[in-house]
């Protein structure tokens, strides 16, 4: 009898400190009250946007959580790159001129290996590359990471929230080990519930803003609704908190993209969970949690 109780007791103890760890519980980081912090693209305000470079800067200025956008090439692998063109963060006009618009699906991985991802930003960083999603998982275990995944414009790239799961399983990214350092999300309903539906357990966050009276209808396949620093107020936070999740826990909400003081003591206050910034050091400061 004992030993059941015992048992129980730990079991309680363990299921709680589940919820408190999850990215998607609205207990924040260390009980603190204070957001986490997510460095947008990697710290892409101090190094080329969804580059290694710049989720090595993220971990030197001491964030744990970055964010990234995954795309898919002519030849079926997929990348990190945010925009479906490669015009603006690459050097792929001067690369292959004859190729307008430029778009990502209508290039094959190793043409995308030859493009300059980093002069754009600035010559400290000419060389860099676009990488692979395999390539970033690989980095971000290194530096002992937690990522927000996005699955972008998946319109264009059907069934790529399988492939995409499948790469994460073949990197030990979907074990238990990482179940509280990732969370997959997209601008699509559709996606973001195919994610669910093909990893339970996974935690998925929608990306924007539903009317109130449809967040239970998105807290079927998703842990966070993640809306535009725009969009927020206390009340919307509020009520996207009274909301319980499909892992029994209530909604979180992580807001984007904040990169100044005011901004984000102003998202701070209503209450958020997580903020997705350009800056982070900019926000860890303004917030005093330094």
């Amino acid at each position: 009898m004992y030993a059941r109780v015992v048992a129980v007791t730990i079991a309680a103890v363990l299921g709680a400190a589940a919820v408190l760890l999850s990215p998607a519980s609205h207990a924040r980081a260390g009980g603190d009250g204070v957001p986490t912090v997510v460095a947008h693209r990697g710290a892409s305000g101090y190094a080329p946007e969804n580059t290694l470079a710049a989720i090595d800067r993220a971990a030197e200025l001491g964030f744990s959580w970055v964010e990234n956008d995954v795309q898919r090439t002519e030849d079926g692998e997929l990348v990190v790159l945010h925009d479906d063109s490669l015009e603006r963060t690459t050097n792929v006009e001067d690369v292959f001129p004859g190729r307008a618009p430029w778009k990502v699906r209508d290039f094959t991985a190793a043409e995308i290996a030859r493009l300059d991802a980093g002069s754009w930003f600035s010559p400290t960083y000419a060389g860099a590359r676009v990488p692979t999603l395999r390539q970033y998982m690989r980095r971000v275990e290194h530096n002992h990471e937690k990522l927000l995944l996005e699955i972008k414009s998946p319109e264009l790239y059907p069934g790529i929230e399988q492939q995409t799961l499948k790469l994460l399983g073949n990197e030990g990214w979907l074990d238990g080990r990482h179940r509280d350092r990732l969370i997959v999300q997209s601008f699509s309903a559709d996606s973001v519930r195919a994610v669910h539906e093909l990893k339970p357990a996974l935690t998925t966050a929608y990306l924007g803003a539903p009317p109130v009276a449809q967040l239970p209808r998105f807290a079927d396949f998703a842990d966070l609704v993640n809306p535009s620093q725009t969009a927020l107020t206390r009340e919307y936070v509020s009520a996207v908190h009274s909301v319980t999740g499909p892992h029994g826990r209530p909604l979180g909400v992580f807001a984007w993209t904040v990169d100044d003081a005011a901004a984000a003591r102003r998202v701070a206050g209503c209450g958020v969970d997580g903020i997705i910034s350009n800056k982070p050091d900019v926000v860890r400061s303004a917030l005093g949690s330094d």
